[in-house]
């Protein structure tokens, strides 16, 4: 991936401090024209800077107070096969492929403690998989962030 020069940064900073500013809006507060920040943002597309635009929504506000972490490990010529069936578990929010004891890290939400027992019986279930760790979430300590390494490019640069 190229790196991003100051302007790059300093638009992408802007998005991360209020994701809700309009073209028009990044363009004046950069000092920049409304063309350039919209050449800019395609770029930055192109360039699979954006992760998806879906909104950041609360589980809990969705009735799934209870998340967890669960850790698979699976049979790993199953594995491929294996991601296809755990992405049509609903609860399951994300995935990721590990190096180490465990072959899989999945965040997971539940309804209550017996809810995430099903889910958990549900991941079981799927062909490959040998067995899980689950962990609870007992808060969210540091959330998803992307400010401070925008912050530190800016120092560099």
């Amino acid at each position: 991936m190229q790196a991003l020069d100051g302007t790059d940064t300093r638009l992408l900073s802007a998005m991360a401090r209020d994701p809700r500013r309009t073209v028009v809006a990044l363009a004046q507060k950069l000092g920049l024209s409304r063309n350039t920040v919209q050449a800019r943002m395609a770029q930055l597309e192109k360039k699979h800077v954006f992760l998806s635009f879906e909104r950041r929504i609360n589980p809990a506000a969705l009735g799934y107070p209870l998340m967890a972490f669960i850790s698979v490990h699976v049979q790993q010529q199953k594995l491929g096969k294996l991601a296809v069936e755990l992405a049509g578990v609903p609860e399951i929010l994300e995935g990721y492929g590990l190096t180490g004891s465990a072959d899989l890290l999945l965040r997971v939400v539940a309804l209550d403690a017996e809810d995430l027992f099903r889910i958990n019986g549900k991941i079981l279930s799927c062909d490959g998989v040998d067995r899980t760790d689950t962990a609870l979430a007992m808060s969210e300590m540091i959330p998803f962030r992307v400010q401070p390494l925008l912050e530190r490019g800016s120092a560099e640069a």
